[in-house]
C-alpha cells in the first residue's frame, strides 16, 4: 500500500467525528433547544471499513459516550469519543485519537474542547476554551515536536466544536426540512470559525451489516476545503428518523478509495430505536 493510501486512512476517525458533526445544523438558525434526545450513560460504537481497489477492509472502530457532570460549577454534558485502528493494521497506519467536550446541560453551547491525535508518526493537540462574555475562543495547539501555540479567535453565537455538533444536531426537528434544502451551519475547527451547510435529501431505509433496517434522514455536507477534505459534497450520512437521530451509516470519498462507518452497538439510549 502506498504512502498516499496510508495517509488517507488517518481521515477515517476525523470523517466520523467531523461530519457526524458538520452534518446537521438546521436548529442553528434558532440557537435554542426544545428537546435533548440523549442522557448520561449513552454509548455508541461504529465499525470503520476502508475501500481501496474494490477491497473492503474492516480497519477499526469509533466509540462515543455521554456523561452528566459539572464543569466549573456548571451542569454540563461530558462528550467523549475515541477512534482506533485495529492492532493488526497498525503496521500500515496506526490511529489512536481522542476527542472530548464539556457543553452546557440545557443549551449545549460548548465551554471546552480537546482533541489528542496520534496518527502514524504524527501527533496533534488542540484545546479550546470558549468565553461567552467577549466572544473569544482561547486556543492551545501543538503539532509533533513544534512548540505549543497559544492564540485567540472570535466566534459568533450558535457555533459549536466538532464533537458538540454531533449531539446538538440530534435536537433538530428534521421534519421541517424539505428535499434539497441547504441548511447553513457554523463550526469551530482548526482554530477558527467556518461557515458551511448540509443538503437534505429526504428519507431512505438503510440496512446495517447486522441485517437491521432503519428509516433514516439522508444528508450531504459541504466539506471544508483545506482542513479534513477537499471541498465538495462527497459524503453521505444517514441518521435514524426517530427521537434519537443517531447516525446509522456514513459513506465518504477520500483522495484514494472510500470509507464506510456502520453502527455496531448502542446502549443507554433515552428512547427506544424505531425501525
Amino acid at each position: 500500500m502506498s504512502n498516499q493510501v496510508a495517509l488517507n486512512k488517518q481521515k477515517v476517525y476525523l470523517t466520523v467525528c467531523a461530519v457526524l458533526l458538520c452534518l446537521f445544523s438546521f436548529a442553528q438558525q434558532h440557537c435554542s433547544i426544545t428537546n435533548i434526545p440523549f442522557e448520561g450513560g449513552e454509548k455508541i460504537t461504529y465499525d470503520i471499513y476502508y475501500n481501496w481497489h474494490f477491497i473492503w477492509t474492516h480497519a477499526g472502530e469509533v466509540y462515543f459516550k455521554v456523561d452528566s457532570t459539572t464543569f466549573y460549577k456548571k451542569k454540563v454534558f461530558h462528550f467523549y469519543s475515541y477512534g482506533t485502528t485495529y492492532k493488526k493494521y497498525d503496521w500500515i497506519f496506526k490511529v489512536r485519537d481522542t476527542y472530548q467536550s464539556y457543553a452546557d446541560f440545557y443549551s449545549l453551547k460548548p465551554y471546552w474542547f480537546k482533541r489528542v491525535v496520534n496518527e502514524g508518526s504524527d501527533y496533534l493537540f488542540n484545546e479550546y476554551w470558549f468565553n461567552y462574555y467577549n466572544g473569544k475562543a482561547y486556543t492551545f495547539s501543538k503539532k509533533n515536536k513544534l512548540p505549543l501555540q497559544k492564540d485567540s479567535s472570535s466566534f459568533t453565537p450558535c457555533t459549536f466544536d466538532v464533537l458538540t455538533m454531533v449531539y446538538y444536531a440530534r435536537t433538530i426537528d428534521f421534519e421541517k426540512c424539505k428535499h434539497n434544502d441547504t441548511i447553513p451551519i457554523k463550526l469551530f475547527i482548526e482554530e477558527k470559525e467556518y461557515q458551511t451547510y448540509i443538503r437534505y435529501l429526504g428519507k431512505e431505509e438503510i440496512k446495517t451489516r447486522s441485517e437491521e433496517t432503519y428509516l433514516c434522514y439522508k444528508f450531504k455536507p459541504l466539506l471544508i476545503e483545506g482542513t479534513l477534505f477537499k471541498g465538495g459534497e462527497g459524503m453521505t450520512v444517514w441518521v435514524t428518523a426517530d427521537k434519537n437521530k443517531i447516525p446509522v451509516l456514513i459513506e465518504s470519498e477520500i483522495l484514494v478509495g472510500s470509507i464506510k462507518a456502520y453502527l455496531k452497538h448502542s446502549e443507554g439510549l433515552k428512547y427506544q430505536m424505531a425501525r
